[in-house]
Order: C-alpha cells, then structure tokens, then sequence
C-alpha cells in the first residue's frame, strides 16, 4: 500500500550548511534505496517531511528520525493512503529558508513565523502542492 506522511520535528541544535548537506545526501541514498520520495523543508529550525512510499518503509523510516539526536518534538501531521506519488523524481528534494522561497512560507502560515505543527492537513497538502511548482529546491 502506498502511503504519505507528513511530519513536523525541531532541530535540536543550530544546523550548518554542512550538516544540511549531510542530511540531504543521506537522506536522497537511503531513501533511494527504500523506495522513498519527497521533500524535506528546513525552515526557522523546524523540519517539515513529506514522505512518499510503502507503508511500512515510511514507517520505519519514521520511527529511525525519532530515534536521531537532531530531532526533537516530532509530530506526525499527516498520514494517508495514495495513488500515486506526487515526487516520484525526488528521493528527496529540499525546500530551504531561501530568500527566493520566504512568501511561499508567509503565504501558508497563520503568523510571520512559518510554523508547521500549527497548519491543517488541508493547509499541508495544498503547501505541498505549490511546493511541486514554485519552489526554489536545493539538490
């Protein structure tokens, strides 16, 4: 069964350009390797996910982020069953605090401070939607 999951966590320490680098590399050869797309958003020191893949590959996926140091206060925002995948070229894009991306994040957030773990699931999907189109992403 094919499944997406949306997830918010907060890093638990300040991340530099090189760590993000190493997230995103890991993240692109083990999600590859699981059948796994979907982007990953780092903005204000909040990660929102987008996970695409077999359920029980997203789940495993999901409970090994629960279980990394840089991660704290994870909350699953969004789990569904789908019919295809929305990323399917991405083992993993990531949507970074660009300036080229800033209205993107105003525009579906309730205050100036892009808060995931405040959206509605509607609010999610539809941030991720126009992610697929506009988005600035960094490889």
């Amino acid at each position: 069964m094919l499944v997406q999951m949306i997830y918010a966590s907060r890093s638990s320490r300040v991340l530099g350009p090189a760590d993000i680098k190493d997230i995103l590399g890991a993240s692109q050869r083990n999600n590859s390797r699981a059948g796994i797309t979907g982007a990953l958003c780092l903005h204000n020191g909040i990660f929102l996910q987008l996970l695409e893949g077999d359920r029980t590959a997203v789940n495993v996926l999901y409970h090994r982020l629960l279980k990394d140091s840089r991660h704290r206060d994870a909350a699953i925002l969004d789990l569904a069953e789908i019919p295809f995948r929305r990323f399917g070229t991405w083992s993993m894009g990531l949507i970074a605090s660009l300036e080229s991306n800033r209205q993107l994040f105003l525009k579906y957030s309730a205050s100036a401070d892009f808060d995931p773990y405040g959206m509605s699931t509607a609010t999610l999907r539809s941030f991720f939607d126009e992610v697929l189109q506009n988005v600035r992403w960094l490889e």
